[in-house]
Protein backbone atom coordinates (compact mmCIF):
# COMPACT_ATOMS: atom_id res chain seq x y z
CA UNK A 1 0.00 0.00 0.00
CA UNK A 2 2.16 3.03 -1.22
CA UNK A 3 1.61 6.56 -1.92
CA UNK A 4 3.31 9.23 -4.72
CA UNK A 5 1.90 12.28 -2.60
CA UNK A 6 0.64 14.09 0.83
CA UNK A 7 -2.76 13.40 1.63
CA UNK A 8 -5.67 11.88 3.18
CA UNK A 9 -5.78 8.09 3.24
CA UNK A 10 -7.35 7.86 -0.31
CA UNK A 11 -4.07 8.65 -1.45
CA UNK A 12 -2.69 5.61 -0.99
CA UNK A 13 -3.12 2.92 -3.62
CA UNK A 14 -1.89 -0.62 -4.48
CA UNK A 15 0.93 -1.55 -6.22
CA UNK A 16 3.08 -4.30 -7.33
CA UNK A 17 6.86 -3.78 -6.85
CA UNK A 18 9.97 -6.05 -6.69
CA UNK A 19 10.76 -8.25 -3.02
CA UNK A 20 13.42 -6.06 -1.03
CA UNK A 21 16.52 -8.06 -0.55
CA UNK A 22 17.94 -8.24 3.07
CA UNK A 23 20.95 -6.40 3.82
CA UNK A 24 24.10 -7.93 5.35
CA UNK A 25 22.51 -7.25 8.77
CA UNK A 26 18.95 -7.49 8.14
CA UNK A 27 16.17 -10.61 7.62
CA UNK A 28 13.51 -10.25 4.90
CA UNK A 29 10.37 -11.16 6.64
CA UNK A 30 6.93 -12.40 4.91
CA UNK A 31 4.20 -10.16 6.64
CA UNK A 32 1.44 -11.53 7.90
CA UNK A 33 -0.15 -8.67 9.73
CA UNK A 34 0.61 -5.41 10.70
CA UNK A 35 -1.07 -2.52 12.58
CA UNK A 36 -1.42 1.36 12.28
CA UNK A 37 -0.05 3.72 14.36
CA UNK A 38 -0.37 7.70 14.62
CA UNK A 39 2.48 7.80 13.27
CA UNK A 40 1.40 6.59 9.55
CA UNK A 41 -0.83 8.91 9.24
CA UNK A 42 1.58 11.47 10.12
CA UNK A 43 3.74 10.57 7.51
CA UNK A 44 0.85 9.75 5.09
CA UNK A 45 -0.39 13.38 5.48
CA UNK A 46 3.25 15.25 5.70
CA UNK A 47 2.25 16.76 8.89
CA UNK A 48 2.45 18.59 11.28
CA UNK A 49 4.77 20.46 7.78
CA UNK A 50 7.39 21.50 10.12
CA UNK A 51 8.53 17.73 10.43
CA UNK A 52 9.15 17.78 6.43
CA UNK A 53 12.04 20.54 7.18
CA UNK A 54 13.26 18.68 10.48
CA UNK A 55 13.14 15.35 8.94
CA UNK A 56 14.69 15.05 5.53
CA UNK A 57 15.05 11.38 6.12
CA UNK A 58 11.51 10.18 6.66
CA UNK A 59 10.19 13.33 4.22
CA UNK A 60 10.73 14.43 0.83
CA UNK A 61 9.31 17.70 -0.60
CA UNK A 62 6.12 16.16 -2.30
CA UNK A 63 5.97 12.74 -0.90
CA UNK A 64 7.41 10.34 1.57
CA UNK A 65 11.06 9.20 1.58
CA UNK A 66 9.51 5.97 2.02
CA UNK A 67 6.72 5.22 -0.47
CA UNK A 68 4.85 1.92 1.21
CA UNK A 69 3.15 2.47 4.61
CA UNK A 70 3.39 0.43 7.62
CA UNK A 71 6.24 0.62 10.65
CA UNK A 72 4.74 -2.65 12.84
CA UNK A 73 4.64 -6.11 11.87
CA UNK A 74 4.68 -10.08 12.78
CA UNK A 75 5.58 -12.18 9.94
CA UNK A 76 8.07 -15.62 9.42
CA UNK A 77 11.40 -14.99 8.22
CA UNK A 78 12.34 -16.06 4.89
CA UNK A 79 15.84 -14.90 4.14
CA UNK A 80 18.95 -13.47 6.53
CA UNK A 81 21.87 -11.60 6.12
CA UNK A 82 25.44 -13.12 5.73
CA UNK A 83 26.01 -11.70 9.06
CA UNK A 84 23.14 -11.80 10.76
CA UNK A 85 23.02 -14.10 13.81
CA UNK A 86 20.52 -15.62 16.03
CA UNK A 87 17.44 -16.07 13.45
CA UNK A 88 16.80 -18.14 10.88
CA UNK A 89 14.13 -18.70 7.91
CA UNK A 90 11.12 -20.38 9.36
CA UNK A 91 11.29 -17.87 13.00
CA UNK A 92 8.15 -16.40 13.30
CA UNK A 93 9.01 -12.57 14.84
CA UNK A 94 7.32 -9.53 15.32
CA UNK A 95 9.27 -6.01 15.26
CA UNK A 96 9.47 -2.77 13.05
CA UNK A 97 10.90 -1.77 9.93
CA UNK A 98 9.79 0.62 7.04
CA UNK A 99 7.53 -0.65 4.30
CA UNK A 100 5.13 -2.98 6.63
CA UNK A 101 2.34 -3.01 4.20
CA UNK A 102 3.13 -5.30 1.87
CA UNK A 103 4.13 -8.96 1.34
CA UNK A 104 7.75 -8.42 2.49
CA UNK A 105 9.70 -6.20 4.68
CA UNK A 106 13.12 -6.22 5.41
CA UNK A 107 14.16 -5.47 9.37
CA UNK A 108 17.22 -5.15 11.42
CA UNK A 109 18.28 -8.07 13.44
CA UNK A 110 18.10 -5.80 16.08
CA UNK A 111 14.99 -4.72 16.08
CA UNK A 112 12.99 -8.08 15.57
CA UNK A 113 11.67 -10.82 18.41
CA UNK A 114 10.44 -14.03 18.29
CA UNK A 115 6.72 -14.38 19.29
CA UNK A 116 5.79 -16.49 21.82
CA UNK A 117 3.58 -19.97 21.36
CA UNK A 118 0.64 -18.27 23.08
CA UNK A 119 0.36 -15.05 20.85
CA UNK A 120 -1.44 -14.71 17.49
CA UNK A 121 0.55 -12.88 15.03
CA UNK A 122 -2.27 -10.11 15.08
CA UNK A 123 -1.73 -9.65 18.61
CA UNK A 124 2.09 -9.80 18.23
CA UNK A 125 1.64 -6.87 15.34
CA UNK A 126 -0.24 -4.30 17.81
CA UNK A 127 2.73 -4.77 20.39
CA UNK A 128 6.40 -2.89 19.02
CA UNK A 129 5.93 0.82 18.51
CA UNK A 130 3.13 1.23 20.63
CA UNK A 131 4.15 -1.48 23.67
CA UNK A 132 8.06 0.14 23.04
CA UNK A 133 6.49 3.49 23.87
CA UNK A 134 4.26 2.51 26.95
CA UNK A 135 7.46 1.36 28.50
CA UNK A 136 10.19 4.01 27.28
CA UNK A 137 7.51 6.51 29.22
CA UNK A 138 7.66 4.42 32.12
CA UNK A 139 10.82 4.23 32.10
CA UNK A 140 11.23 8.03 32.05
CA UNK A 141 9.17 8.61 34.69
CA UNK A 142 11.10 6.69 36.99
CA UNK A 143 8.46 5.73 38.75
CA UNK A 144 8.16 2.61 41.57
CA UNK A 145 5.13 0.45 43.08
CA UNK A 146 2.75 2.51 45.40
CA UNK A 147 3.60 5.77 43.37
CA UNK A 148 0.67 7.34 41.43
CA UNK A 149 0.26 8.00 37.95
CA UNK A 150 -1.91 9.98 35.90
CA UNK A 151 -2.46 9.01 32.06
CA UNK A 152 -4.10 10.71 29.72
CA UNK A 153 -5.74 9.03 26.39
CA UNK A 154 -5.38 5.80 28.27
CA UNK A 155 -8.25 4.31 25.46
CA UNK A 156 -5.75 4.47 22.85
CA UNK A 157 -3.06 1.75 21.28
CA UNK A 158 -0.17 3.57 23.72
CA UNK A 159 -2.37 3.74 26.44
CA UNK A 160 -3.82 0.55 27.13
CA UNK A 161 -0.41 -0.64 27.03
CA UNK A 162 0.59 2.04 29.90
CA UNK A 163 -2.21 1.07 32.07
CA UNK A 164 -1.07 -2.64 32.42
CA UNK A 165 2.11 -2.19 32.33
CA UNK A 166 2.21 0.57 35.52
CA UNK A 167 -0.56 -1.71 37.14
CA UNK A 168 1.76 -4.96 36.57
CA UNK A 169 4.63 -2.26 38.09
CA UNK A 170 2.13 -2.09 41.00
CA UNK A 171 1.54 2.00 40.71
CA UNK A 172 -2.32 3.38 41.38
CA UNK A 173 -3.32 4.55 37.96
CA UNK A 174 -6.02 6.92 37.00
CA UNK A 175 -6.92 6.49 33.24
CA UNK A 176 -8.80 9.45 31.64
CA UNK A 177 -10.73 8.54 28.61
CA UNK A 178 -14.28 8.86 27.89
CA UNK A 179 -17.10 7.35 29.77
CA UNK A 180 -17.39 4.75 26.47
CA UNK A 181 -14.07 3.19 27.59
CA UNK A 182 -14.24 3.22 31.43
CA UNK A 183 -15.21 -0.27 31.65
CA UNK A 184 -11.98 -1.19 29.54
CA UNK A 185 -9.40 0.87 31.41
CA UNK A 186 -10.68 -0.90 34.79
CA UNK A 187 -10.74 -4.03 33.00
CA UNK A 188 -7.03 -3.32 32.17
CA UNK A 189 -6.09 -2.40 35.42
CA UNK A 190 -7.06 1.67 35.99
CA UNK A 191 -7.56 1.83 39.81
CA UNK A 192 -9.76 5.12 38.92
CA UNK A 193 -11.24 6.51 35.82
CA UNK A 194 -12.07 9.83 35.45
CA UNK A 195 -14.41 10.75 31.89
CA UNK A 196 -12.70 13.79 30.59
CA UNK A 197 -16.37 15.19 29.31
CA UNK A 198 -17.71 15.47 32.61
CA UNK A 199 -15.00 16.18 34.63
CA UNK A 200 -11.72 18.60 34.33
CA UNK A 201 -8.60 16.22 35.31
CA UNK A 202 -6.39 19.55 35.73
CA UNK A 203 -9.05 21.17 37.66
CA UNK A 204 -9.37 18.36 40.49
CA UNK A 205 -6.59 18.79 43.27
CA UNK A 206 -4.98 15.76 42.59
CA UNK A 207 -1.29 15.41 42.74
CA UNK A 208 0.18 12.47 41.14
CA UNK A 209 4.28 11.36 41.40
CA UNK A 210 3.53 10.76 37.45
CA UNK A 211 1.75 12.19 33.76
CA UNK A 212 1.76 10.53 31.12
CA UNK A 213 -0.19 13.14 28.78
CA UNK A 214 -0.53 10.97 25.51
CA UNK A 215 -2.97 13.49 23.72
CA UNK A 216 -1.87 17.20 23.72
CA UNK A 217 -4.94 18.70 24.53
CA UNK A 218 -3.65 20.56 27.46
CA UNK A 219 -1.31 23.33 28.21
CA UNK A 220 2.01 22.41 30.00
CA UNK A 221 1.04 24.82 32.51
CA UNK A 222 -1.78 22.74 33.33
CA UNK A 223 -0.46 19.56 33.01
CA UNK A 224 2.97 20.93 35.02
CA UNK A 225 0.23 21.56 38.57
CA UNK A 226 -0.93 17.62 38.33
CA UNK A 227 2.73 16.51 39.24
CA UNK A 228 4.62 16.41 42.44
CA UNK A 229 7.68 19.14 42.25
CA UNK A 230 9.71 15.23 42.81
CA UNK A 231 7.54 13.88 39.94
CA UNK A 232 7.75 13.60 36.63
CA UNK A 233 5.63 14.88 33.24
CA UNK A 234 6.17 12.64 30.67
CA UNK A 235 4.81 13.83 26.65
CA UNK A 236 4.52 11.70 24.39
CA UNK A 237 2.98 12.01 20.96
CA UNK A 238 -0.76 14.91 20.12
CA UNK A 239 -2.76 15.67 17.43
CA UNK A 240 -5.48 15.47 15.41
CA UNK A 241 -5.37 15.41 11.90
CA UNK A 242 -6.47 18.44 9.78
CA UNK A 243 -5.65 20.82 12.80
CA UNK A 244 -2.50 22.30 13.62
CA UNK A 245 -0.92 21.59 9.64
CA UNK A 246 2.11 23.35 10.03
CA UNK A 247 3.47 23.11 13.57
CA UNK A 248 1.13 20.79 15.53
CA UNK A 249 2.21 18.77 18.49
CA UNK A 250 5.86 20.22 17.70
CA UNK A 251 4.87 23.11 19.66
CA UNK A 252 3.84 21.84 22.84
CA UNK A 253 7.52 19.80 22.61
CA UNK A 254 9.54 22.54 22.21
CA UNK A 255 7.92 24.65 24.89
CA UNK A 256 8.40 21.25 27.07
CA UNK A 257 12.43 21.61 26.34
CA UNK A 258 12.76 24.86 27.56
CA UNK A 259 10.40 24.76 30.55
CA UNK A 260 12.71 21.40 31.31
CA UNK A 261 15.34 24.11 32.37
CA UNK A 262 13.43 25.75 35.12
CA UNK A 263 12.68 24.35 38.87
CA UNK A 264 9.17 22.27 39.53
CA UNK A 265 8.60 18.42 38.23
CA UNK A 266 11.06 16.86 35.51
CA UNK A 267 9.08 17.37 31.96
CA UNK A 268 10.96 14.39 29.51
CA UNK A 269 9.99 13.86 25.51
CA UNK A 270 11.24 10.08 25.45
CA UNK A 271 11.77 8.33 22.06
CA UNK A 272 10.87 5.14 21.78
CA UNK A 273 13.10 3.17 19.03
CA UNK A 274 12.11 -0.50 19.67
CA UNK A 275 15.05 -3.09 20.04
CA UNK A 276 15.08 -6.80 20.67
CA UNK A 277 15.80 -6.68 24.59
CA UNK A 278 12.62 -4.22 24.64
CA UNK A 279 10.64 -6.52 21.87
CA UNK A 280 11.41 -9.87 24.36
CA UNK A 281 10.42 -8.25 27.28
CA UNK A 282 6.75 -7.12 25.53
CA UNK A 283 6.86 -11.09 24.27
CA UNK A 284 7.53 -12.16 27.61
CA UNK A 285 4.66 -9.95 28.97
CA UNK A 286 2.10 -11.14 26.74
CA UNK A 287 2.72 -14.80 26.87
CA UNK A 288 1.79 -14.52 30.42
CA UNK A 289 -0.89 -11.73 29.63
CA UNK A 290 0.71 -9.77 31.97
CA UNK A 291 0.12 -7.01 29.38
CA UNK A 292 -2.55 -8.06 26.26
CA UNK A 293 -2.87 -5.89 23.53
CA UNK A 294 -6.18 -4.56 23.02
CA UNK A 295 -7.40 -4.70 18.93
CA UNK A 296 -10.28 -3.34 18.30
CA UNK A 297 -10.89 -3.86 14.94
CA UNK A 298 -9.09 -6.18 11.77
CA UNK A 299 -8.59 -5.34 8.67
CA UNK A 300 -7.64 -6.67 4.61
CA UNK A 301 -4.69 -5.21 3.19
CA UNK A 302 -6.82 -4.24 0.45
CA UNK A 303 -8.74 -2.25 3.53
CA UNK A 304 -5.60 -0.37 4.97
CA UNK A 305 -7.33 3.07 3.92
CA UNK A 306 -10.57 2.69 6.14
CA UNK A 307 -8.24 1.43 8.69
CA UNK A 308 -6.25 4.62 8.88
CA UNK A 309 -9.38 6.48 8.84
CA UNK A 310 -10.57 5.19 11.79
CA UNK A 311 -7.40 5.96 13.79
CA UNK A 312 -7.16 9.32 12.30
CA UNK A 313 -11.10 9.47 13.99
CA UNK A 314 -9.88 9.35 17.40
CA UNK A 315 -12.59 6.82 17.73
CA UNK A 316 -10.18 4.03 18.26
CA UNK A 317 -10.33 1.89 21.25
CA UNK A 318 -6.98 0.19 21.43
CA UNK A 319 -4.93 -0.86 18.32
CA UNK A 320 -6.43 -1.59 14.76
CA UNK A 321 -4.42 -3.80 12.63
CA UNK A 322 -3.82 -4.81 9.10
CA UNK A 323 -4.22 -8.74 7.84
CA UNK A 324 -1.55 -9.07 4.63
CA UNK A 325 -1.06 -12.43 4.24
CA UNK A 326 -1.97 -15.59 5.78
CA UNK A 327 0.39 -17.23 8.89
CA UNK A 328 1.21 -20.62 6.89
CA UNK A 329 1.86 -18.60 3.71
CA UNK A 330 5.78 -19.78 3.95
CA UNK A 331 5.24 -23.17 4.24
CA UNK A 332 5.97 -23.43 0.26
CA UNK A 333 9.29 -22.08 0.40
CA UNK A 334 11.21 -24.71 3.06
CA UNK A 335 13.81 -23.46 4.75
CA UNK A 336 16.86 -21.84 2.00
CA UNK A 337 15.11 -18.63 2.25
CA UNK A 338 15.44 -17.91 -0.82
CA UNK A 339 12.47 -16.25 -3.05
CA UNK A 340 12.16 -14.85 -6.37
CA UNK A 341 8.77 -13.80 -6.03
CA UNK A 342 6.93 -10.48 -6.51
CA UNK A 343 5.97 -8.33 -3.54
CA UNK A 344 1.92 -8.34 -4.46
CA UNK A 345 1.25 -7.59 -0.87
CA UNK A 346 -1.58 -5.71 -2.75
CA UNK A 347 -3.84 -8.75 -3.32
CA UNK A 348 -6.76 -9.97 -1.46
CA UNK A 349 -5.83 -13.21 0.49
CA UNK A 350 -8.09 -15.64 -1.55
CA UNK A 351 -6.08 -14.01 -5.01
CA UNK A 352 -2.84 -14.20 -3.53
CA UNK A 353 -0.25 -16.46 -5.66
CA UNK A 354 3.28 -16.46 -4.55
CA UNK A 355 5.73 -17.53 -6.77
CA UNK A 356 9.09 -18.98 -5.60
Amino acid sequence: MAQNAYGPPNVMRMVTTATPQPGTTQVLVRVHASSVNARDWHIMRGEPRLARLLDRTVFGRHAPRVRIRGTDFAGTIVAVGEHVTGWQPGDLVFGQADAAWAEYTVASQNAIARVPASVTPHEAAALPLAGTTALTCLDAARVRPGDRILINGASGGVGTFAIQLAHARGMHVTAVCSARNAAQAQALGADTVIDYATTDFCATGDRYDAVLDLVGNRSLRQLRRLVHSTGTLVLSGGGVPGTGRLVGPLALLVRAQVLSRTPGPRVVIPQALPTTSQLGELAMLSATRAVTPVVQRVFDLAEAADAVRLVESDHARGRVVVTITAEDATSHLGRTGRCGAAARGWLPPSRRRPRC
